[in-house]
């Protein structure tokens, strides 16, 4: 049975009911996933500042989820913060909804393109995109200018908006599906789909959530058989393989706080 942490990397639990009320109707029978937030970093992450001083407390949560038995990580925002980070430092998968969403997109249509929360994240995610290699592919980068805090406040009125974003740019842009790029907006979607608003599951959306979850699935499955073979020849080289000495300082900063709020269960 795989034990996923899904991490709103956010100060706060405002998000955590609402990721795990979309989650749980799509989880496979025998998946656990724990809903859980930072308890030590700043409300949002929408500025490049506050997602930086975000990032420590992220690299802190996976390496107590790895500790804690759980099978894979998840990283709960379009941006991928730490994500690198979290693959060099702890051997369990970790997974970027992002960056899971984009190299799945093909699946979905011939191109893509991605529709974020505001203006703010447009070029980040350009940029994220083009290190992912899929920048051919991806048709348009919008934002339905919308900031994190306010969406839980009045999420079907952000699933209309994003609705009404996805056929324009779709039409604007000839992309065949959008990645909904912000986790929230994606939950905020997925909910009115849930209610009853079958429109928006007519259209071609990728939940980067679900993306998210269903990657950490296949790859908790895939380590547990052995099959999950993470190269640290390069890219992903842990320190210790550098200096013991100096990974170990590291790790011992990084397990010296409690980096994770009360988690809040989504299993079936």
């Amino acid at each position: 049975m795989p034990r996923l942490c899904f991490l709103n990397p956010f100060g706060t639990d405002a998000y955590d009911e609402l990721i795990a009320s979309t989650l749980l109707p799509s989880l496979r029978g025998s998946t656990e996933v724990d809903i859980r937030h930072l308890a030590h970093a700043p409300r949002d992450i929408d500025y490049y500042a506050p997602k930086h001083l975000a990032e420590t407390e992220i690299m802190a949560a996976a390496v107590a989820a790895e500790r804690e038995g759980f099978d894979a990580f998840v990283i709960g925002c379009c941006y991928d913060p730490a994500l690198t980070q979290c693959r060099e430092l702890v051997d369990i998968p970790v997974i970027g909804p992002l960056e899971a969403s984009v190299l799945l997109s093909r699946l979905f249509g011939h191109s893509f393109a991605v529709l974020t929360d505001h203006h703010k994240a447009v070029p980040e995610l350009r940029d994220r995109i083009r290190l992912y290699g899929l920048e051919s592919s991806c048709r348009a980068v919008d934002a339905i200018d919308w900031f994190v805090d306010d969406m839980v406040l009045d999420p079907l009125t952000v699933a209309k908006d994003t609705y009404a974003k996805v056929e324009d740019v779709m039409r604007t842009s000839g992309a065949e599906t959008v990645v909904i790029g912000c986790t929230i907006v994606s939950a905020c979607y997925e909910l009115a789909a849930l209610q009853g608003a079958t429109e928006l599951s007519a259209l071609s959306v990728v939940n980067p959530n679900l993306m998210a979850v269903k990657v950490a699935e296949l790859f908790a499955d895939l380590r547990a058989s052995g099959q999950y073979r993470m190269s640290r020849a390069g890219y992903y080289q842990q320190h210790g393989s550098h200096s013991t000495e100096q990974a170990e300082v590291i790790t011992a900063l990084l397990t010296a706080r409690a980096p994770m709020g009360s988690a809040l269960e989504a299993s079936r």
